[in-house]
């Protein structure tokens, strides 16, 4: 893909207001001059100029792209690695993040063991029960910012942790974006999902909202997770997003927390 046009922002000191860059979903006019890098850099990373795992230019050479100071660049750059956009690595570099490391393929996974850390348990277990495709339900349409009846894929999957079930969940993913995924190729990758979504898909989750609330266990869930009907299950519902804010998934699922908890970070 050819990189994308720039409208160069006009020089000023870091925190000075800039003008706007004026183009969609970039920042309003009058920003401070580091939002506009911001989004300018967004815009190339939701472009895929450069890709998950890539090194993107040093902050000197985005300064000359962009015609403004390393401060301001800098300043942009240190909010996105904030974000969890990019990762600084000591004298090697600025990257852009990927779900395949280490220290963020936990990001999303909330749910932790009351004894020891999600680590120490290891990589869970996964069966998939079904991925298909079909028209997507009415709700799942207006989560995803589709229209009623596009397709979308919808996969169905329990995680366990030694033997033993732990999660429930249910994924629609809008069919556009992930077509090609399969039973297969979801049964057959044993890293991350959202490494799989990046690396075949080009789709990288940057953000997501999460909704909690307890209830029961049904007569679908009991048998998959190993539980009576009727036994207390977390319910958690997570919209996650790309760039730009474009939602992507809606996962929904169940989770057992007899030996578990769900945690949580607020800042």
């Amino acid at each position: 893909m050819a990189p994308p046009s720039h409208t160069p922002a006009t020089d000023a000191v870091p925190g000075d207001a800039g003008v706007s860059v004026g183009a969609e979903g970039a920042a309003p006019a009058f920003s401070p001059l580091y939002q506009q890098i911001k989004n300018l850099i967004l815009r190339s990373l939701q472009a895929g100029e450069w890709k998950p795992g890539d090194m993107i230019p040093s902050e000197f050479d985005l300064a000359a792209r962009f015609r403004v100071s390393q401060g301001t660049v800098r300043k942009a750059i240190d909010e996105l690695a904030t974000d969890n956009l990019l990762v600084r690595r000591q004298g090697k570099g600025t990257f852009v993040a990927t779900h395949a490391e280490q220290h963020t393929q936990y990001r999303f996974l909330r749910l932790l063991p009351d004894v020891g850390t999600l680590q120490e348990q290891g990589q869970a277990e996964r069966r998939i029960i079904e991925c298909r495709r079909l028209r997507a339900p009415a709700e799942v349409a207006r989560q995803l910012a589709l229209r009623t009846g596009d397709a979308v894929l919808q996969v169905r999957r329990v995680l366990a942790f030694d033997g033993v079930a732990a999660i429930l969940e249910e994924i629609w993913l809008p069919g556009g974006p992930f077509k090609g995924l399969t039973v297969e190729m979801l049964s057959g990758d044993k890293g991350p999902m959202y490494a799989l979504f990046e690396a075949q898909f080009g789709v990288r989750m940057v953000r997501a909202t999460e909704k909690i609330k307890a209830v029961s266990a049904d007569g679908d869930a009991a048998p998959l997770l190993g539980v009576p009907p009727g036994s207390p299950l977390l319910s958690v519902e997570r919209l996650a997003f790309t760039y730009n804010d474009e939602p992507m998934e809606l996962r929904r699922g169940l989770y057992r927390t007899e030996t578990r908890h769900y945690r949580n970070e607020l800042s």
